[in-house]
C-alpha cells in the first residue's frame, strides 16, 4: 500500500494522494468476487444455516449492504435508503450466528436488489466528496477502504460457510495453482533486535496503530508454514491421544469433541489420508500447508516437534526483514499479483509449498502471506497508544486472554485486506476459518 502523501510543488507542504480510483476498484472487486462465489446456487442454499458456527449466506448479503450503508452513505451525510429497522436486524453484535436464520431476512431477490441500490448510491455519493477532506473518516479514503476490507473479510467467511455446506455440493471453478519442486523445510535464523509493529498507513485498522518498535531477541523460524505431510506424521504417531502435547484446555476440549485429526479429513483408505475441499474429496496433498487447525491442534504439534508458535511481533519480524527497512509486504512495498502469493480465493485451495519466490522475505521466509492464516502465540489487545475507530466494536471489544492473534492472510484473503501489519484474531477452538502455522524456537 502506497503512501497518501505527496509533495506539492509550490508549497513544499505534504498533499493528499488522490484516493477515489482505489476506492472504486476495491468496490467493485469485492462485489464483482461475491457475485462469483454465489452464482447458481439456490435459494434454499442461500437461506440455510449451515451450520450454527456461521450465518446463512442471505444474511451476509444484507448485512453488507446495511454496513456501506451505515458508512458510506449516512455516516458521510447523505440520506438514509432503508428504515433503522435494518441496523437492528443486520447487526452482527445484537444476533449471534446460531440464531440469525430465525430472524425475518430479507429473501434473497431483495437482499441482493439492496445491495445493489446501496452500492450505486454509494459510488455517486463518492463523487460529490472532496478528495483532501480532514474529516477523520475520509482522510485518505480511510471509510471507503475499511468498506471494502470488511466486505472482502465476509467474503473470507462466505467461502468458510461454503465449505460447511452438505445440503448442496458446491464445485466452484478454480484457477490452477502452482506445482514446484519439492521444497525442504529448514530454519531461518532472525537476528534480534527492534521490529517495526502496525501501520500509520490511510487504510490500516485502529488494531494495526499506532506504528511503533519493540526488541525481539534472537529466533528460528521455519522457512515454510507446516504441511499436510509433517502434520499427518503428528497424526499418525498418535498426537492427538498424548497430553503431554497439549495445553490442558486444549486436550480437555478435543477430547470431549472427539478431534483426532484436522477439520475435513477423512480417515484412511488404502494408507491414504483424504479430504474434503468444497465439492471435492481427494487424496491429502501432503506438499500443501495443512489447514483447518485450531490453536490448541497447532501448538501441540509445535511441542511435539521440539518448537513453539512465535510470537506475533516474531512473525512481523520476519515478515518486514531483519535489516531495518519497514516493508508493507514482506517482499517490499509492490502490491501483492499473482506471482507473489495465493490470495483472492480464486483457487480455492492452498498451494504447495515453495510456489512463490518472488514472495519470500529479504531472510528466505517463505509463504508469509496467503495460502493459511498462521496462528501466533500471542493474545489479542491493542497496542500502547491504541485509540478505538470508528467503533469499538471492531477491535476493541475483542481484546484479552480469549482470543489468539493470527496472521499473513489466506488464500481466501483479498489482498486489500492483507498486509504485513494486519492483524486477525480468533478463538483458540476455531478450525473452520483457514488456518494454518509455521513453528519457531529460541536462538541458543
Amino acid at each position: 500500500m502506497r503512501s497518501p502523501l505527496e509533495t506539492r510543488r509550490d508549497t513544499g507542504q505534504p498533499e493528499p494522494r488522490p484516493w477515489k480510483p482505489s476506492a472504486v476498484a476495491e468496490l467493485t472487486a469485492a462485489r464483482a468476487r461475491l457475485s462469483r462465489m454465489l452464482e447458481g446456487l439456490p435459494e434454499d442454499a442461500l437461506t440455510r444455516q449451515h451450520s450454527p458456527l456461521m450465518s446463512p449466506i442471505v444474511w451476509d448479503v444484507a448485512h453488507l449492504a446495511n454496513y456501506e450503508e451505515q458508512w458510506l452513505l449516512r455516516a458521510l451525510g447523505a440520506p438514509a435508503l432503508t428504515d433503522s429497522a435494518f441496523d437492528a436486524l443486520y447487526d452482527a453484535f445484537r444476533h449471534p450466528r446460531a440464531s440469525r436464520s430465525q430472524l425475518p431476512l430479507l429473501t434473497p431477490e431483495q437482499a441482493f436488489a439492496y445491495a445493489a441500490r446501496v452500492r450505486e448510491a454509494s459510488l455517486e455519493w463518492l463523487q460529490q466528496l472532496p478528495e483532501d477532506s480532514p474529516a477523520p473518516l475520509l482522510r485518505g479514503g480511510f471509510v471507503f477502504g475499511m468498506v471494502a476490507q470488511h466486505e472482502q473479510q465476509h467474503l473470507e467467511t462466505l467461502a468458510a460457510t461454503l465449505q460447511l455446506m452438505t445440503s448442496h455440493e458446491y464445485r466452484p471453478a478454480a484457477l490452477a495453482r502452482p506445482r514446484p519442486a519439492r521444497a525442504a523445510q529448514h530454519e531461518v535464523f532472525l537476528p534480534g533486535g527492534p521490529v517495526r509493529l502496525g501501520s500509520d498507513a490511510p487504510w490500516a485498522y485502529d488494531n494495526e496503530r499506532p506504528a511503533h518498535s519493540v526488541h525481539v531477541p534472537d529466533f528460528l523460524l521455519d522457512s515454510h508454514p507446516v504441511t499436510n505431510g509433517d502434520f499427518a506424521v503428528f497424526v499418525d504417531s498418535g498426537g492427538y491421544t498424548d497430553s503431554r502435547w497439549w495445553d490442558p484446555q486444549g486436550f480437555a476440549w478435543i477430547q470431549s469433541q472427539g478431534i483426532r485429526h484436522p477439520l475435513f479429513w477423512l480417515p484412511q483408505q488404502g494408507g491414504t489420508w483424504l479430504r474434503r475441499r468444497f465439492g471435492w474429496v481427494e487424496p491429502l496433498p501432503k506438499d500443501e500447508p495443512v489447514q483447518h487447525v485450531c490453536w490448541y491442534e497447532a501448538d501441540a504439534y509445535a511441542r511435539w516437534a521440539g518448537k513453539r508458535l512465535p510470537t506475533e511481533a516474531e512473525w512481523e519480524k520476519a515478515a518486514t526483514g531483519s535489516d531495518g527497512r519497514p516493508r508493507v509486504y514482506p517482499w517490499g512495498d509492490a502490491a501483492p499479483d499473482a506471482g507473489h502469493a495465493n490470495l483472492g480465493g480464486d483457487t480455492w485451495g492452498p498451494s504447495p509449498i515453495g510456489g512463490y519466490p518472488a514472495g519470500q522475505s529479504v531472510d528466505g521466509v517463505w509463504g508469509l502471506l496467503g495460502d493459511v492464516w498462521e496462528w501466533t502465540s500471542s493474545t489479542f489487545d491493542g497496542y500502547f497508544g491504541f485509540k478505538s475507530f470508528p467503533y469499538r466494536e471492531y477491535s476493541e471489544v475483542f481484546f484479552g486472554t480469549e482470543y489468539r492473534v493470527l496472521r499473513g492472510g489466506a488464500w481466501a484473503s483479498a489482498p486489500v485486506a492483507v498486509r504485513n501489519s494486519f492483524r486477525n484474531w480468533d478463538y483458540p477452538i476455531r478450525r473452520q476459518i483457514f488456518a494454518g502455522f509455521r513453528c519457531a524456537r529460541d536462538a541458543r
